[in-house]
């Protein structure tokens, strides 16, 4: 579950105090609550940076007891992680919500995932698309790419590419490489869009360049096919083998290809059973492995050793 977890610092705190006007007279009892807050808030900062996390618990909640919204935006992070206290989702949900019903962003996001993925509450797309949208209006790219992807696969709201294309663009602009990436396969696709492979290209370079593997493993296929670039057989491998590196068993699976046939890359059938094996062990097809068995038996013993030590150098490599 991708959570957005900060902790308030006291820039926070000074920027909150020198912010208020001193000529303005609210009730006592607020201005004491929020001194209070601010207080309690200035406690837990400290404590945090020292490492006391569980300390720092204690003193976030006694600000969010006082109703302010960042402390209690903290203290939902913190349950949602384990920081400091025994993680509790429900809590995360209940301390997510206060903060969000008071405009905290990215509480109102993380709100959002806890219903799409029905962590600590039962799962609710139309919830999701709710807070989704609150924090996706206030700028937040997680956000934005998650609503974007609602949208696109009409989870929590009628189909509507055109507003997935608009969050997912917004996003985008902002570096945020899932967006990127989504973003590239619309253009891909001609989804909402005119198909447009060197918009694709645009979008899965930045993306990729962001070390984003499923976009890697595009950028890959785009080179690898002419669409959208020149075809480089070259530039096919080493995206390949930046989203190989991370588990991807597509990538994995064309790399194997490209060992095989010497494209972009001296022949070699040892390594390209290698990588024919740890495709199949993540869920690729194993015909590939099966015809270089087949043809080259004698590559068989040094491509499952190959495949081994690889692994063990990099455990990423059964990641997907």
């Amino acid at each position: 579950m991708k959570v957005i977890l900060s902790v308030i610092s006291l820039c926070f705190y000074c920027s909150f105090l020198a912010a208020a006007d001193p000529k303005a007279s609210p009730p006592e009892e607020k201005v004491n609550n929020e001194k209070l807050a601010l207080d309690y808030i200035a406690l837990g900062y400290n404590e945090y940076t020292k490492g006391n996390h569980a300390k720092a618990f204690e003193w976030y909640t006694k600000a969010a007891e006082q109703g302010q919204a960042e402390a209690q935006y903290t203290v939902g992070a913190m349950y949602s992680e384990g920081t400091g206290v025994l993680q509790d989702y429900k809590q995360a949900v209940m301390w997510y919500t206060k903060a969000a019903e008071q405009g905290q962003a990215e509480a109102q996001y993380n709100l959002g995932v806890m219903y799409k993925d029905g962590t600590g509450v039962l799962q609710d797309y139309k919830q999701a698309v709710m807070w989704y949208t609150k924090a996706a209006e206030q700028g937040i790219a997680e956000a934005q790419t998650n609503l974007g992807v609602m949208y696109s696969t009409g989870k929590g709201v009628p189909q509507d590419y055109k507003q997935a294309l608009m969050w997912l663009t917004k996003a985008a602009e902002q570096g945020y490489a899932s967006a990127q990436y989504n973003l590239g396969a619309m253009y891909s696709e001609g989804a909402g869009v005119l198909q447009d492979y060197k918009q694709a290209v645009m979008w899965y370079t930045k993306a990729a360049e962001q070390g984003d593997a499923l976009a890697q493993y595009n950028l890959g296929v785009m080179y690898d096919s002419g669409k959208g670039i020149l075809q480089d057989s070259n530039q096919a491998f080493k995206w390949y083998a930046k989203a190989a590196e991370q588990g991807h068993a597509s990538a994995q699976y064309n790399l194997a290809s490209l060992y095989f046939g010497g494209l972009g890359v001296p022949k070699d059938f040892a390594l390209a059973y290698a990588w024919a094996n740890i495709a199949a062990v993540n869920g690729a097809s194993s015909k590939k492995r099966d015809a270089i068995a087949s043809l080259h038996p004698e590559q068989v013993a040094e491509g499952q050793k190959l495949s081994r030590e690889m692994v063990k150098a990099n455990p990423k490599l059964l990641g997907k």
